[in-house]
């Protein structure tokens, strides 16, 4: 073999070397990306036995609230039948306006309870059938035997914090509609005397306001500095302009500006002019329910805004804000709860640890309901008001779960 032949393969087998060895390094590199991935991958923890359980739970929760929402809406449809009837309801805002958004308002309402009920009736059934027995005789603790009920918890609790903070509120906003057109249920529309803190030393003050034509009638805007009143304006009527491309947009008609400069005063008049007043008209009229129709961040914003105003009606904003994240965890407790008092095969069957269970279950609801009311009525802290039930009940759920292994 010649010399230049050899020195051409030599070095072709140089470059099949390189090639091979960095393909080595990239295959070892995505061996760790891989095995990383698979000890992130959450189906790596769900056994046949998580997962047999997972659809056991879902399963019977859909089903709980399918049956129970059902027999919700017949009573409903006899009971508002003849409202329906006489306003002239149509069939399709019935269907789609009222009955579409009441059905997931109150299966998100009541959802700890469907959890609740779920859990025993079908932890129940598997004890029955000695699953559960198998399960224990083969090395599996309650601890584990929880497993695929937190991970059925968790799923079902991120559904009703998303629903609950971003959807339903949109469709309460369609349900109150439709329920002051053909219900009767008349919305508040009116206010009077209404003074709020709409700037830094700025105060507006309305005798009656419109909420239907967004018109204010005997209206002042008084501005300070350093406690001091610099200027004070006044209208006959102020109009909100609900087409302008800007917010906080009014137009006050037959005004007067008194402007104070030291010992002087300046007075402005005229018949019709366009200013900016940081209100809006739902700062101005509180109605009833008001806080189910916003989302958790527009409910967050709109508390800001009112305390940094000096108001003091955003109590039940407040107690809506922080119960909608503490009725989530709810759904932890009340599982824990359930399992535990139902996880055994006992002779007498399963109807009175389901009356206990039903009846832990509607005493939260109660509970949660008077604390509710505590926070807005008796000065409790709205946080403390949302999470009293869940505080209490967690200490049930311990006791519980503690006694059930024995």
């Amino acid at each position: 073999m010649k010399y230049s032949t050899l020195r051409k393969r030599h070095r072709a087998l140089k470059r099949l070397r390189s090639v091979r060895n960095r393909t080595a390094g990239a295959s070892h590199f995505f061996q760790k990306v891989g095995r990383v991935l698979n000890f992130a991958n959450p189906l790596r923890y769900i056994k046949k036995i998580d997962a047999y359980i997972i659809k056991k739970f879902i399963g019977t929760y859909i089903y709980s609230i399918a049956l129970i929402i059902s027999i919700s809406i017949v009573f409903d449809i006899n009971e508002n039948l003849a409202k329906f009837s006489t306003n002239n309801a149509p069939l399709r805002a019935i269907v789609f306006d009222y009955y579409a958004n009441f059905v997931p308002y109150f299966a998100n309402l009541f959802s700890p309870l469907f959890v609740f009920i779920a859990v025993i009736f079908f932890t129940s059934k598997l004890a029955g059938n000695s699953e559960i027995i198998a399960m224990m005789a083969c090395g599996m603790s309650f601890k584990r035997l929880l497993r695929p009920y937190m991970i059925s918890a968790a799923l079902i609790s991120a559904l009703n914090f998303y629903l609950g903070a971003y959807v339903i509120p949109q469709g309460t906003v369609v349900r109150h509609n439709f329920e002051s057109l053909y219900k009767n249920n008349k919305k508040n529309t009116s206010a009077s005397n209404v003074q709020l803190q709409v700037g830094p030393g700025v105060i507006a003050y309305i005798a009656q306001y419109d909420n239907v034509h967004k018109t204010g009638y005997g209206f002042s805007l008084d501005k300070f500095e350093n406690k001091k009143l610099v200027s004070h304006m006044t209208a006959n009527i102020i109009q909100y302009d609900t087409i302008s491309d800007s917010r906080y947009h009014w137009k006050a008609i037959n005004y007067k500006i008194r402007t104070l400069k030291g010992m002087r005063e300046q007075i402005t008049t005229g018949m019709e002019i366009d200013t900016t007043v940081m209100m809006e008209p739902m700062d101005l009229v509180f109605s009833k329910g008001q806080q189910e129709t916003f989302t958790s961040p527009e409910l967050k914003r709109y508390i800001s805004k009112q305390k940094d105003r000096g108001s003091g009606n955003v109590v039940q904003y407040e107690v809506e804000y922080h119960k909608r994240i503490a009725t989530c965890f709810a759904s932890f407790i009340l599982t824990i709860i359930g399992a535990s008092l139902s996880s055994r095969k006992r002779k007498g069957g399963m109807g009175l640890y389901l009356g206990i269970g039903l009846a832990l279950s509607f005493s939260y609801i109660l509970l949660q309901t008077i604390s509710s009311t505590f926070a807005i009525n008796a000065n409790t802290p709205p946080i403390l008001a949302a999470w009293i039930p869940n505080i209490l009940y967690f200490f049930i759920a311990y006791f519980c779960y503690k006694k059930a292994p024995n």
